[in-house]
């Protein structure tokens, strides 16, 4: 192993300075940024503007944090989907707050959000589930979440297995292990890079169903 690069690691640094926040320029809803923000990162080069870290704890009180899309955002809330028996789910059902956490590095921007999750409408679920491609409904019967598969060979036979199955299908039901959770956020702060380190943090906290907006030390 080569670990000369490794001992570099600690050169590596950009400097920031695309933009800044002006808290007389913020909006009081914090969400009126956010959309703001995501419309912006969606006309960068970034590949995944809208994905998102979600982390959660299990019962020990571990951590662990995976990337989900960003599907929909509906009155406040921030919709993502995924199978209700994944690790993630499991942990979400046994403790329903959360962190999440946005990065787009080409706006030089991050956003931090604590809040919680439950689980949306099973007619919302549907109604998503059947707007993505067919492959993707039934690649969603065909894969057992987080849960140990002797190998590739066995997640390719099912794939196959649920292709004759719902061959000449019309249409394909939802798996009741599967569908949307919504996160609603009480904590969230807004990082914009800035010259020698004096970034922007602004944030919002959610008391009593009003946003209060505060700066933050870089």
């Amino acid at each position: 192993m080569n670990t000369k690069n490794h001992k570099d690691l600690g050169r590596i640094r950009r400097e920031y300075s695309l933009d800044r926040m002006e808290e007389s320029q913020l909006p009081e809803d914090p969400m009126i940024l956010l959309h703001q923000w995501l419309d912006q990162a969606r006309k960068t080069e970034n590949p995944e503007p809208t994905a998102m870290t979600l982390s959660t704890v299990d019962h020990d009180g571990n951590p662990s944090s995976r990337i989900v899309l960003l599907k929909k955002i509906v009155a406040g809330e921030l919709w993502f989907f995924t199978n209700y028996e994944s690790r993630k789910a499991r942990e979400i059902e046994n403790n329903s707050r959360v962190a999440v956490h946005f990065h787009w590095p080409d706006l030089e921007r991050q956003l931090r959000m604590e809040g919680t999750v439950s689980r949306i409408a099973e007619t919302a679920s549907d109604q998503y589930f059947h707007s993505r491609p067919r492959e993707s409904q039934i690649a969603a019967w065909a894969s057992p979440q987080s849960q140990e598969v002797p190998g590739r060979e066995f997640l390719e036979k099912e794939l196959f297995r649920y292709q004759e199955k719902f061959k000449g299908s019309r249409k394909i039901p939802r798996p009741l292990n599967w569908g949307g959770f919504a996160f609603s956020p009480w904590r969230m702060e807004f990082w914009q890079g800035g010259q020698f380190r004096l970034h922007d943090r602004i944030e919002y906290f959610l008391k009593d169903k009003t946003w209060t907006r505060v700066r933050l030390g870089p």
